[in-house]
Formats: C-alpha cells, structure tokens, sequence
C-alpha cells in the first residue's frame, strides 16, 4: 500500500527543513514546494534543492512568483533596508517588522492547495511558528484554521467530499530551541539550511537581521552550535571569520 500523499511548503530555512522531515516521519510521501518569490535572499532556494535532497522527496517544484512587482517589504524591495539589531524582537506587541512580505503564506499555501488537489493529496505541511517569530499575521492559529476552512470550501475535491483537507503545522507552539533538537533527532542537517534575510554574495548570514538573531537564540538555547557561516563573529555560530 502506498503511503499517504503530503505537499510540504519549503523555504530552505530551519523551521520548513524540521517540518519537512516531521511529514517523513509522519509517513507521507514528500511532495516539497518551494517559490521564486523576488526575495532577495534568493540563496535560501539553494537551501531548499539540498535539504529535499538530503531528506528524500518525492518530487521538489521550485516555482517562480513575481512578489517584488507588489513591494511593501524589505524582502522585495531592494529600497527599503532589511532591520538590523531590532530591539524588542520575540517579545508581545503590535508592530510588524518590515521584512513581513504582504499576504505571503496565503500565496504560497494557495499554490500549495492547487498542486495537492492535482495529486489527490489532502495534507498540506507548513513550518509557521508562533512562539519564536517575528510578529507576522500569518503564522497564528487562528490564520491556519480559517485558511483550512476555506481551502475545503473552494476546490472541487473539498465541495465533493473525496477527502478534508488538512494543514499541519508540527512546529507551531514550539520554541527555535525546541524546533532544532526536534530536527536534530530526526537526522535534519542545518548545515544544509538557510535563515537570512540579508547574506553577502557569497552567502554568509548577516547575524544581524530577525532571522539570524532567532536562529542563532534558538541554538544557543539547544546547547548547541550554528553550523553554517556568518560574515562577522557572533556568538553561538560555529564558523566566524
């Protein structure tokens, strides 16, 4: 009997990595996707093709959406600067930083939607967390719920009753820490991964940006290293030059 079918949405960042091998051990066969959005860490895409290679999917889609053509973030829009040393960051409050790219993970999770339809599938895999985050509305329960709702009420498989679709968010209450020993456990390389939202030309995480200062708290609380290279010395990162 074959497995189960399951559509993973893959950055190539810590969160998506752990949550595509959590669907592996769940028992899904791995249907990963992963989008060309005009961010300008476009490197995390890299990121992506060697974690599905490292973990085994069935079939990885790298698709291309022109989200810079819209704005309104500093991941697509090269005018506005990626917040550095942002204070306050993981605490409760009503800003949203400006690396929030509008209506996001609707996008992704609509494309997602289309190919898990074409393929019969109806579990849909999502690496949000809403403890250890940058205050995005899109990465809350009540997001997810609403949007799963709305995905068995606007396709012909749901409308039909040939299955409910499913949107699982493993890492959803865990903290970064949590998440990488999760990950750890389950054989996940995070060398092979990328957080940053704003790398050099070669690659190497800033340290500075939400992301890395996220990543580098969640291992640090792990009682482990970062494997992968800073372009400065931070601490809790493995490599510094």
């Amino acid at each position: 009997m074959s497995a189960d079918k399951a559509v993973v949405l893959l950055s190539g960042g810590l969160d998506s990595s752990t949550t595509l091998a959590i669907a592996k051990q769940s028992g899904f066969s791995l249907y990963a996707l992963t989008f060309r959005y005009g961010q300008r860490h476009q490197c995390e895409v890299e990121g992506a093709r060697r974690v599905a290679r490292s973990i085994g999917v069935t079939e990885h889609k790298i698709i291309p959406i022109d989200m810079g053509g819209i704005g309104g973030s500093a991941l697509t829009d090269l005018t506005i600067e990626v917040p550095k040393d942002r204070e306050g960051l993981g605490q409760p409050g009503d800003e949203i930083p400006l690396t929030y790219v509008p209506a996001r993970n609707t996008i992704f999770l609509s494309y997602a939607l289309a190919w898990a339809e074409v393929l019969d599938a109806f579990d849909i895999f999502l690496g949000v967390n809403a403890t250890d985050f940058s205050g995005y509305p899109d990465c809350r329960h009540d997001y997810i719920r609403a949007f799963e709702v709305m995905a068995n009420l606007a396709t012909a498989a749901g409308t039909q009753k040939r299955g409910t679709f499913r949107i699982h968010t493993p890492i959803i209450n865990m903290t970064k820490g949590q998440t990488i020993l999760a990950g750890m456990k389950l054989g996940v390389d995070y060398s092979l991964t990328h957080s940053c939202y704003d790398p050099d030309r070669q690659g190497r995480s800033c340290g500075r940006c939400d992301s890395c200062r996220i990543r580098l708290k969640g291992f640090r609380d792990a009682g482990l290293k970062d494997p992968i290279e800073y372009m400065q010395s931070v601490v809790g990162a493995k490599k510094t030059v």
